[in-house]
């Protein structure tokens, strides 16, 4: 599959079948996300498994769908305004990669917010050093939403003198 025809398939994944993903593999993909773009190589990613125990103290209404595998992921906030920003850029361009190689393999993703409230910070153990970009859901879909329509990019662009 060519990388628009990955793009365009990818869906969010809700609810996922109990098969493990093989450690290896996650790792393998966690590592050909590290070529995401990277302004001055600061590579801020910081990337945390979470166990059973972790897991059911974030208390997520639908235990993320039941995934095998959660991930949060972490950015270095850096040491100003502009880097803390272009690190959370990269850090976003490290997950979508991350969610592309993983749905190349047939392997869904489901990408949650939930670790950004004090509260779960506290739960994941994040520093002050650290956001929290977010908490991936991992596993083979158990089901797979049709694709939604999206806005025409014409209805999206300006064009300046």
């Amino acid at each position: 599959m060519g990388v628009s025809e990955l793009i365009k398939s990818r869906r969010t994944i809700k609810k996922f079948k109990t098969d493990e993903i093989d450690q290896e593999t996650l790792k393998g993909w966690l590592e050909v996300s590290t070529y995401a773009p990277n302004h001055k190589m600061t590579e801020p990613w910081k990337v945390v498994f979470i166990g059973e125990e972790t897991r059911k103290q974030l208390n997520h209404k639908t235990n993320f769908g039941n995934a095998p595998t959660l991930i949060a992921i972490l950015s270095h906030k850096g040491r100003n305004t502009v880097e803390r920003e272009e690190n959370y850029a990269t850090v976003s361009c490290f997950i979508q990669n991350f969610m592309l190689l993983a749905w190349e393999s047939e392997v869904g993703t489901f990408w949650s917010s939930i670790g950004t409230s004090n509260a779960n910070k506290n739960v994941l153990k994040v520093s002050e050093d650290f956001d929290l970009v977010g908490v991936i859901a991992v596993g083979y879909p158990e089901e797979i939403t049709d694709i939604k329509e999206r806005s025409s990019i014409e209805e999206k662009i300006t064009y300046l003198p």
